[in-house]
């Protein structure tokens, strides 16, 4: 029987960071047995997202959501990966809610609360536009009962708070803490919430994430690139792609105790359970 494949939960391969070589990208992934959900950080980066998912219906499926780091639309935060050139967009709840309602969108996000720059640059007043913005994608999320795709960083407590704050979250399940950067306590808080959790790159080379990726629960966890971010070992300092996912699934295992193909399967049915809509897809095939 086929083993299952791998599972690139956080991905953006619809990032102009491809632009020049996307197709080898792809069949580098395909090569390996890898699929993947694109993630939108923007209107226009999660309609990138569908197209894609739309030109390979078995292999992608698509997020959409607002970043936080766009929260503040005078001051745009631009990435040359995200997008060519630096045209903000301000955030427009009824645009995504029509993009989400397409059926290869399967979580709502990357949205959440990013307090990395706010602290850096003294603008505190961003924090309050984040979690406006958040709080909608959240009543989103629930309203459609699609999971969310939450981005976090230097700001657990304040996403816990408004997590457990009385936030109606969806029904079939809360979500998915994406690139997951937070203490143990962190992670119980989150688990008790009933999110899952996705690692990436950074685990094949950095030991920091070794205790909490053992205290998780193996049917809690996902497997991601972020790429283009964030390369693993042996890729690191190089363009990350979806391909390279397979030494994050080996790592995981390592930690988990078990095989790579059982970390693997694993995975499928943990992504299954994360996301409903995978497998409400009339393509997707439960290996």
């Amino acid at each position: 029987m086929e083993t299952a494949s791998f599972l690139d939960a956080h991905t953006h391969a619809q990032f102009p960071a491809y632009d020049a070589d996307r197709e080898s990208v792809l069949q580098r992934a395909r090569d390996v047995g890898v699929k993947m959900i694109n993630v939108g950080t923007q209107f226009s980066t999660s309609e990138a997202a569908i197209k894609l998912a739309e030109r390979f219906p078995k292999e992608m499926w698509a997020a959409i959501g607002f970043h936080p780091a766009h929260a503040e639309d005078d001051d745009w935060h631009h990435d040359k990966n995200e997008q060519a050139e630096a045209e903000a967009e301000v955030f427009d709840v009824e645009r995504l809610r029509k993009l989400a309602q397409h059926p290869k969108v399967v979580a709502i996000g990357e949205c959440g609360l990013d307090y990395f720059r706010e602290a850096r640059e003294r603008k505190p007043e961003v924090g309050e536009k984040q979690k406006n913005i958040f709080q909608a994608q959240i009543e989103l999320a629930a309203e459609l009962d699609k999971p969310l795709m939450i981005h976090c960083r230097n700001a657990f407590p304040d996403l816990i708070g408004i997590l457990s704050s009385g936030s109606r979250l969806p029904a079939s399940h809360s979500g998915i803490i994406h690139f997951f950067t937070g203490t143990p306590d962190d992670a119980r808080a989150l688990l008790d919430l009933g999110f899952s959790f996705t690692f990436g790159g950074v685990i094949t080379f950095a030991q920091s994430y070794d205790e909490v990726i053992k205290l998780i629960p193996i049917d809690r966890i996902l497997s991601e690139t972020d790429a283009p971010y964030v390369a693993p070992v042996p890729y690191r300092g190089k363009r990350n792609e979806p391909a390279y996912v397979v030494e994050v699934v080996k790592r995981l295992a390592e930690l988990k105790g078990v095989s790579t193909d059982e970390m693997k399967a694993q995975i499928w049915k943990n992504a299954v359970s994360a996301m409903p809509g995978l497998i409400q897809d009339p393509v997707f095939e439960n290996e």
